[in-house]
């Protein structure tokens, strides 16, 4: 049985159809824009750098995948903010919020080892094992753990969504973006911000329920009543 060929889409011929696909295409391309718009709207001001962000009692780093059990090196480099944050005084606990969905990937506790190697006592590190994505870890640490106020960290790439969801969560927030090399990898998250900006936006409209909610919990005043 033959197939079908499959024909070249025929562009308008006439100047009113033609004129129509063009605003169509200019449509499309401002629907795809608006959630990058608003994220950079929501954020304004809100990006600071470790020298300049606001002492803040918690700062919340966002899991960025394993290698071998370790910390990959974007997540290392947003937990040594934490760490650099952390000794200079400007933060008093830290969030660490990511994926333990199965028993044999932990985000949450090797980011903990890996603060405690650098210098940030265990007793003021607080996991979450459900950040299962940033609306997830954002609403979370509103409800469960009680967060009014944070530092946020992550890449540049990725902490205007990260504020953008946490303010509609409820966590008045600040964003410090880590700076690394464009690397493939790099590159691969800016271009994954344009579709997760769309995802963002629903959320920030609808405020889905995360994965897992759970009972409120208290490590974070446990935590920062021990610093006082």
């Amino acid at each position: 049985m033959r197939r079908p060929k499959l024909g070249r889409p025929r562009l308008p011929r006439t100047r009113a159809g033609q004129r129509r696909l063009v605003q169509a295409v200019m449509a499309g391309c401002v629907l795809a824009l608006l959630p990058a718009t608003w994220m950079y709207v929501v954020t304004g001001d809100r990006l600071r750098t470790t020298a300049d962000v606001p002492r803040t009692d918690v700062a919340v780093v966002f899991g960025a995948g394993l290698w071998d059990g370790e910390p990959s090196p974007y997540l290392a480099h947003r937990l040594d903010a934490a760490a650099e944050l952390y000794r200079a005084g400007r933060i008093k606990v830290v969030l660490v919020t990511g994926d333990n969905s199965r028993k044999d990937y932990d985000e949450p506790d090797a980011m903990r080892t890996y603060l405690t190697r650098h210098g940030v006592p265990d007793a003021h590190i607080v996991s979450d094992y459900a950040g299962f994505d940033t609306w997830d870890s954002c609403v979370r640490a509103r409800k469960i753990f009680g967060v009014h106020e944070a530092v946020l960290i992550s890449q540049g790439f990725h902490i205007r969504r990260a504020v953008a969801l946490c303010e509609e969560a409820g966590v008045t927030s600040y964003g410090v973006g880590v700076q690394d090399k464009h690397d493939m990898t790099w590159y691969y998250g800016g271009t994954r911000e344009i579709l997760a900006a769309g995802k963002a936006a629903l959320d920030a409209v609808f405020e889905p329920d995360p994965h897992f909610l759970g009972r409120k919990e208290p490590g974070v005043a446990k935590a920062l009543a021990a610093r006082r």
